[in-house]
């Protein structure tokens, strides 16, 4: 009887106790069951996704004009010029035009004040008078000696005078002859003279040899000059401009003179002259012309300048072309980037846009259009397997250089 209700007691007592074991045990599991799905919840969170497909570029083909040109670096220089000194010491008088002044040919441009010469010209000018009256006197005596010697030389035929009187009278007409000779010298030295002044007096006053438009100009007035003196300004036709490019060795033989040739300029974008190629020059420029150095040989041509737009010192992208084709199948030039091969293989699109491989043949070819000769269309589409990091080739219509 005691034992059975000790036992009761006791079982009283851990009653609590038993019933929490029991309740964690239960939260346990039941946090172990939902551990599960977060779990893998979590490593299909962290597990790298495929990449998703890279966009297919592509270029469709089109009709249009490509050329296949040498490309080489131009300078724009004078198309024809005379540079203006003086020929007499001096000092500069007036400097009747500016620079940009366009002038005519036998227009003023310099006139120089000569040293003082007003007496030198004076004396010149009498001396001339009174020879000339000398040559008048010594005219009439010689007239008369003629007349005199012609009369002895009658009168001797006729026994009528003797021949020291014939003799006296012909030795009298020669000197007067030899005596008109010297006035005539002396008056053909002061003439010289004369003339010497006049031109010395033109020369004082410089015009312009050519019709054209002063460029520069290194003489202010006041300034002494001397004779000879280097360039007193510049005028140069700036209706045509000269473009000197710079070809190098490897592409000059395949330039011929007479063949276009056409140029852009940084500074004026959107622009284009054309021309035909005068002249190649047959020595090598000289920084060129060095022991294993590629040598660059100057090729000039003329492009007209109406409107002055071109000045001397511009830079100058030239083409010199070589064969072109108005209405080619043409492709973006950097989608085929070997050029030495003209059979290639090409990714094109169908009807479908299902991917072909397709055998074309190039043709003609410049820094920006290649020419598909056969094996293509215009309107097909072509894949671009390795598209360049600057696209902007692939889209050649966005560009002004695009030919």
């Amino acid at each position: 009887m005691d034992d059975d209700s000790e036992l009761a007691q006791h079982t009283t007592k851990d009653a609590p106790g038993t019933r929490t074991r029991v309740l964690l045990g239960t939260l346990l599991v039941i946090a172990c069951v939902a551990a599960v799905p977060l779990y893998s919840w979590w490593r299909r969170s962290e597990t790298p996704k495929p990449a998703p497909p890279k966009p297919l570029v592509t270029v469709t083909a089109r009709n249009g004009k490509v050329t296949h040109t040498v490309d080489a670096p131009g300078k724009l220089t004078l198309y024809r010029y005379v540079d203006v000194g003086s020929q007499i010491a001096g000092q500069v008088k007036d400097v009747a035009v500016p620079v940009g002044e366009t002038v005519k040919a036998g227009r003023l441009l310099v006139e120089i004040k000569p040293p003082p010469d007003t007496a030198h010209v004076e004396s010149n000018r009498a001396q001339l008078a009174r020879l000339n009256a000398d040559l008048a006197d010594q005219t009439a005596q010689y007239d008369f000696a003629q007349l005199q010697f012609k009369r002895q030389t009658r009168l001797m035929a006729d026994n009528a005078t003797r021949e020291e009187t014939v003799e006296s009278s012909r030795t009298s007409m020669l000197s007067s002859a030899a005596k008109l000779d010297a006035i005539r010298a002396q008056i053909q030295q002061v003439e010289a003279n004369m003339k010497n002044d006049e031109e010395v007096r033109k020369q004082s006053k410089i015009e312009a040899p050519i019709s054209g438009t002063v460029v520069s100009l290194s003489v202010h007035q006041g300034q002494m000059l001397n004779p000879g003196q280097t360039t007193l300004l510049r005028i140069a036709d700036l209706s045509k401009m000269t473009v000197q490019a710079r070809v190098s060795e490897a592409d000059v033989p395949r330039l011929r003179p007479g063949m276009d040739a056409s140029f852009v300029t940084p500074g004026l974008p959107g622009k284009r002259w054309t021309g035909k190629l005068n002249q190649i020059m047959p020595l090598p420029i000289d920084d060129s012309a060095q022991q294993g150095k590629l040598s660059y040989y100057t090729v000039l041509f003329d492009v007209p300048n109406p409107e002055h737009d071109l000045m001397t010192g511009m830079n100058a992208n030239v083409e010199f072309i070589l064969a072109e084709n108005d209405n080619a199948v043409t492709l973006p030039a950097c989608l085929v980037p070997d050029a030495k091969v003209p059979d290639q293989t090409l990714i094109v699109l169908d009807a479908s846009g299902k991917q072909a491989e397709r055998n074309v043949v190039l043709g003609l070819r410049n820094a920006h259009t290649v020419q598909v000769v056969s094996g293509l269309q215009a309107g097909e589409r072509v894949v671009v397997q390795n598209p360049p990091a600057n696209q902007a080739c692939l889209h050649p219509e966005n560009d002004k250089e695009y030919r």
